[in-house]
């Protein structure tokens, strides 16, 4: 296991975390509630191969406080957002989108559990594609097979 108080900064976790995913035979990385930026060479070492989920519709409200965002905003629809990491904060090609209404009287607690329910649908999804090979990105856009 690799602690993130164990490295001197994000590059040192970084470089330890890709070596362990790489000891283990993995070929991808599958991130939820990860709440850390990988280093440019992680991502180096993973091209087109780390999915992250975030509760927005992205490129709207990308960061940390997305669903507070959402509200803050008084958008009627926000949602999930499925993506390949690349090595700007919630940016990469986008492998799926589901949208969520916001309600008038939703709260931060409220409108993300029914989003959080929406990616317990979507993510296995991506994930099983993911793992099969059946997603491939071309200039930023991903392509289910």
């Amino acid at each position: 296991m690799v602690a993130w108080g164990e490295h001197p900064d994000r590059e040192a976790f970084s470089r330890a975390l890709a070596d362990v995913v790489e000891e283990n035979g993995a070929k991808g990385v599958v991130l939820a509630g990860f709440m850390r930026i990988l280093s440019p060479s992680f991502i180096e070492r993973f091209p087109d191969r780390i999915l992250n989920i975030h509760p927005s519709l992205l490129p709207a409200f990308p960061g940390a406080k997305a669903v507070a965002n959402a509200l803050d905003y008084r958008v009627s629809i926000t949602g999930v957002t499925v993506h390949f990491v690349d090595e700007k904060v919630d940016h990469g090609p986008i492998v799926a989108q589901v949208p969520v209404r916001v309600e008038s009287d939703d709260t931060v607690e409220s409108l993300h559990a029914r989003i959080q329910v929406e990616e317990h649908k979507i993510y296995p999804q991506v994930v099983e594609a993911f793992v099969q090979g059946r997603l491939s990105v071309e200039e930023r856009r991903v392509r289910w097979r």
